[in-house]
């Protein structure tokens, strides 16, 4: 396959993706700014409550990859049952999952909040919040799901498609709920919350519909039902890592936000509005990661395995030079950051530095994403992502955090740049793993599938 021909495949994949996850992300850039201009603490509590979904979501993420893993290859291998068995798997425990954090959410979400934050209007705003939003849980648990199988299954533009009317409304709806347009009541923060309660209610409706089309994949009420144990002991083989992985690193930066939320609120407005920013700009690396992914496993489940290798390698490229491109982005959009939200003299400061420090912090994402995230899982590798984050993580980057933040009491962004460095950190032994091409492998002939 000529170069040029791979790129196009390639971008063919990752763009709706890409787009995709810009869409997801820009609610929470709407949301900060709609917020933002209300006050600085309701933008704040907002900000540390979406902790909860983060979490969420990385046990949807988990599910996700872990799926995407087996129906990439068995989608290029044509076996479209296997498909709908791993399914009906994946969506039974994602289920599970968001009715469980929907639940704790609602009945007392002060067990969140008083985590996140010791600041008291942080804890009641966020509370609300909470208590409002916890229905769109249990919702994005399920689309979530069916969006992953429509983009292994040849529907990923129509997956972004549906995401993407979902973020238009949710953002529409953000704006006359929380600003009391067209005669509606100004809810302020509560009106965030239910214009994502409404808009994943809405996503979860179109996913439904899609699947009912004679091409869709459809979910077999016997598979979940009564799940294949066969299929089941094997897909857990390889996404338990990958849940651990999450975990690992999701709890990780999560304690990193937690040192933050307790360094005062100038600091977690910058922090608030430095994530959102760089969340944004990341959605290429992160869509290279996922739909680079895809492609790696719809070759390796053809018995392709050349061409795997092939892809894994132009991805890897893509995603360095993409990081670095996205480096150099996230330093100029500073002004404009500065320009759209109304912050106090300290966290602009903090602001500023926080995107240079980001800018830095692009280049590892962006490759890690493309490897870890993507390329490495695509055969099966889902063991070395754990390993890595669990000693980058919490061997060097929490403990030293925490030390610097409480301990040693040393300045916010000092704090900042310490947390920031684990995706640097561990570059040269994603590099090292992936030259020894242990992803390259087809799961679904090694005995290991039905």
């Amino acid at each position: 396959m000529k170069k040029t021909e791979l790129h196009n495949k390639i971008l063919s994949l990752v763009l709706p993706i890409a787009f995709s996850q810009f869409m997801l992300t820009l609610v929470s850039a709407c949301d900060a700014l709609m917020l933002g201009k209300l006050a600085q603490n309701a933008m704040s509590a907002v900000s540390l409550a979406g902790q909860v979904a983060f979490v969420l979501s990385l046990f949807t993420a988990a599910l996700t990859i872990g799926g995407s893993m087996f129906a990439a290859q068995y989608w290029g291998k044509k076996d479209i049952d296997a498909v709908e068995r791993i399914f009906a798997l994946t969506l039974r425990v994602s289920v599970g999952v968001g009715l469980l954090f929907t639940v704790i959410s609602f009945i007392n979400p002060y067990i969140f909040m008083k985590i996140l934050t010791n600041e008291e209007e942080l804890v009641e705003l966020g509370a609300g919040y909470l208590r409002s939003v916890s229905l769109s849980y249990v919702l994005c648990s399920i689309s979530q799901i069916y969006l992953c199988i429509m983009k292994n299954s040849g529907q990923a533009r129509l997956s972004t498609l549906i995401s993407s009317l979902a973020v238009i409304l949710n953002i529409v709806l953000n704006a006359v709920l929380i600003f009391g347009l067209f005669g509606c009541p100004a809810l302020g923060i509560s009106g965030a919350a239910y214009a994502t309660v409404i808009a994943r209610a809405m996503e979860y409706g179109m996913v439904k519909i899609n699947a009912q089309r004679s091409e869709s994949i459809h979910l077999r009420l016997h598979w979940l039902l009564k799940p294949d144990k066969v299929l089941q002991k094997t897909v857990w083989k390889h996404t338990l890592p990958v849940l651990g992985n999450e975990l690992v690193w999701g709890l990780g930066f999560s304690v990193s936000a937690v040192m933050i939320g307790h360094l005062g609120t100038d600091a977690v407005a910058a922090n608030s509005i430095a994530s959102i920013v760089r969340n944004l700009i990341a959605c290429f690396c992160i869509g290279l990661g996922s739909g680079g992914g895809i492609l790696v496993g719809n070759a390796l489940g053809a018995g392709r395995l050349e061409d795997g290798k092939i892809l894994g390698r132009q991805i890897t490229i893509l995603a360095l030079g993409s990081g670095i491109l996205s480096g150099i982005i996230s330093i100029l959009l500073i002004p404009i950051a500065l320009s759209v939200i109304t912050l106090s003299p300290g966290a602009e400061h903090d602001l500023v530095w926080m995107l240079g420090i980001s800018s830095i912090w692009m280049v590892g994402k962006s490759v890690n994403c493309a490897t870890v995230g993507g390329i490495f899982c695509a055969g099966g590798d889902s063991r070395f992502g754990l390993l890595c984050d669990t000693v980058t993580l919490w061997g060097i980057i929490v403990p030293l955090g925490l030390l610097a933040a409480f301990v040693l009491k040393l300045p916010v962004l000092v704090v900042y740049f310490i947390v920031n460095m684990d995706e640097l950190i561990k570059l040269p032994a994603v590099f090292r793993h992936y030259k020894k091409y242990k992803w390259v492998k087809d799961l679904t002939r090694l005995g290991e599938c039905v």
